[in-house]
């Protein structure tokens, strides 16, 4: 399928400098740029290869100014690499064929309700009284227990498992590997220092436009909810603990843990292998950089921190410059 480079334009909202006819069909990274295909320049780092590229045309931001001559041509937007998003977006819904109906060795209960243009795939289980609402894809080896509520357009890859009573919205997409409601951590030692279980009688309620990464886990609650928003994005290999909330549109990214019944605030930014003790809250827009060890809430919302123990990102580089004084000082002697 082809587009004109003024159609895409004209999606994206840009500013088009160059030759709006010609054509394209293909996305390309712009150091391995083709004729035909469309890149786009988000880095800085990058900037060298677009005097170079044959891609047929390069996104790039409104404030770009070329230090050579260009032979490609340019749509120019307040934000290359969401811009390149979207238009990837809009470009997978009219090229995927969406599937429908029911592949052999998939089960529906009795009590549950699928919504007729729903795809199930081979050896798919969806348990009694569940609910699978329009253009739902559920693929492959999925299980899906009993009670659970999945909202329209919501995307169930192969291997995904969703525990009994959880909810999840529409326009979600769960990878492969995830598992949704299994029990919380939860357990007391008795009088002779043997742990005893606490049943985890709570679920999973997920918003609409979540993402969740391979092999993610996210427990149901002790009592009550874990509540994930709208909009949140969950890497692969995060660990979302029982009771715990996540603001709208918080990002929490690869191998990050986060323990029960902690607070996660809105758009917040987490990189990965951070580790939260339980029972905290963390503001809005908060964001904590990669390997930092969150011991205690966060109040005051939109700033930055890093390190174990946590510092204001201000704070934690100081202290690892002076660190490196120290080791370089330390191999003079």
């Amino acid at each position: 399928m082809k587009f004109s480079l003024q159609q895409i334009a004209h999606l994206i909202g840009g500013d088009l400098r160059g030759d709006g006819n010609i054509l394209v069909h293909d996305f390309a990274k712009i150091e391995e740029g083709k004729p035909g295909c469309i890149s786009f320049l988000g880095n800085p780092k990058y900037e060298n290869y677009i005097y170079s590229t044959s891609s047929s045309a390069v996104i790039v931001s409104k404030n770009f100014e070329p230090r050579k001559e260009i032979t490609t041509n340019l749509i120019a937007v307040e934000d290359p690499y969401l811009a390149i998003g979207n238009l990837m977006s809009e470009y997978q819904k009219l090229t995927k064929n969406q599937k429908t109906g029911r592949e052999d060795f998939s089960v529906i209960k009795e009590t549950a309700k699928v919504s007729e243009n729903c795809f199930l795939g081979s050896f798919s289980y969806v348990s009694e009284g569940s609910i699978v609402e329009e253009n739902v894809q559920i693929f492959p080896q999925v299980f899906i227990g009993k009670n659970v509520k999945i909202g329209k357009n919501t995307i169930i890859y192969s291997g995904v498992k969703i525990y009994d009573g959880t909810e999840i919205g529409d326009h979600c997409v769960i990878h492969s590997g995830a598992v949704v409601g299994s029990d919380g951590f939860g357990f007391a030692p008795d009088a002779n220092g043997v742990y005893q279980d606490i049943p985890q009688l709570g679920i999973v309620i997920i918003g609409n436009h979540v993402s969740i990464g391979a092999n993610t886990t996210i427990d149901r609650a002790t009592m009550g909810a874990t509540l994930i928003g709208n909009g949140v994005k969950l890497d692969n290999l995060v660990q979302i603990g029982h009771n715990v909330e996540i603001g709208d549109n918080t990002v929490i990214a690869s191998q990050s843990g986060v323990a029960g019944s902690t607070k996660i605030g809105k758009s917040c930014l987490i990189a990965g292998q951070v580790g939260f003790v339980g029972h905290i809250t963390i503001a809005d827009g908060t964001k904590i950089g990669a390997q930092s060890g969150v011991s205690k809430s966060i109040t005051k919302p939109n700033m930055s921190f890093s390190g174990r123990p946590l510092l204001p990102i201000n704070d934690y580089l100081k202290q690892q410059v002076a660190l490196r004084k120290i080791f370089v000082n330390d191999n003079k002697k």
